[in-house]
């Protein structure tokens, strides 16, 4: 079933004040990996708030399904949304990544209410979600587990060694999620190390894989529906992102990798945005924006 125009515009709608949070955390903390929070925010925003089984009153429940941010140099992001749930308090954003707060630029799952495993070593978060989902297994429970890797990320062998556990242990209620913007810290991935044909190289492991444009909640949405009535093995979702997606002078932009944003940087920032999420609220249901001009197309 299709997401409901009004599905798809409370989505939007979150994203971009997610967008917006992330921008004003990442100015608060002086500096932060900005380029890959914004990629990964409308995935998050879809699973948090429409794909996941959550209880926003109890971030420890039973029942909830799991999320890993694989890519955990990008809390960045993570963390408006958690405290957009009531999870942290929305003031201690502010402290993000400075001497003595509790949220670091990596967050501390035995410190911040809502993250499931300490992660930023990367390449840890397949082996994490291994774990779980056969702990879901053996436990008869019926959570699953959603861990998001970045595509740079994907250049560590352990990934690998991961996907091929997954697979031989038919994990049906785990799902990967690729960050696939294209970006990493030394450049252009497919110039530092090749990672396509990504979707293959899942596939040949023994995942169901679908690869969408991961800036579309149309797109993704059908995706993770696909996923939950998968059975028999793991399931891969290669998302194509735009780093630094809804600000234009960041857009694609490796460098953006991580960054310092100043006061005028930072009004530069919600400026794009600003524009950029009025045409994707304009075009729900009519059409899509090109996430590098902020045009519709």
């Amino acid at each position: 079933m299709r997401l409901t125009s009004d599905e798809r515009l409370a989505l939007e709608e979150k994203a971009a004040q997610l967008r917006r949070q992330t921008v004003n955390t990442t100015y608060w903390a002086g500096s932060a990996h900005i380029g890959g929070g914004l990629s990964v925010n409308d995935l998050m925003t879809y699973l948090y708030y429409h794909g996941m089984k959550i209880d926003p009153s109890d971030p420890r429940a039973p029942g909830r399904d799991r999320f890993l941010l694989s890519k955990g140099h990008c809390g960045v992001a993570y963390v408006g949304v958690l405290a957009d749930l009531g999870w942290l308090p929305a003031e201690e954003l502010r402290e993000f990544n400075l001497t003595g707060s509790r949220l670091g630029m990596h967050l501390d799952a035995k410190k911040v209410p809502g993250v499931e495993a300490s992660t930023g070593s990367l390449g840890h978060g397949m082996s994490i979600a291994v774990g779980f989902g056969l702990a879901a297994r053996q436990l008869g429970q019926g959570w699953r587990t959603y861990v998001v890797v970045g595509d740079g990320e994907l250049n560590e062998g352990s990934n690998w060694e991961a996907a091929m556990s997954m697979a031989h242990f038919r994990l049906d209620n785990v799902v990967v999620v690729v960050d696939r913007n294209r970006c990493m810290i030394d450049g252009p991935t497919e110039s530092v190390m090749a990672l396509e044909p990504v979707e293959d190289k899942f596939a040949s492991f023994g995942f169901e894989v679908r690869r969408i444009d991961g800036h579309d909640y149309d797109a993704i949405h059908e995706a993770f529906e696909v996923a939950k009535s998968t059975r028999g093995r793991p399931f891969c979702v290669v998302a194509d992102t735009v780093k630094a997606c809804g600000v234009d002078f960041m857009a694609g932009d490796y460098r953006w990798h991580y960054g310092a944003i100043n006061d005028e940087v930072r009004d530069r920032c919600l400026e794009s945005l600003d524009r950029y999420d009025a045409l994707r609220r304009k075009l729900v249901g009519v059409g899509s924006v090109d996430v590098l001009t902020g045009r519709e197309c």
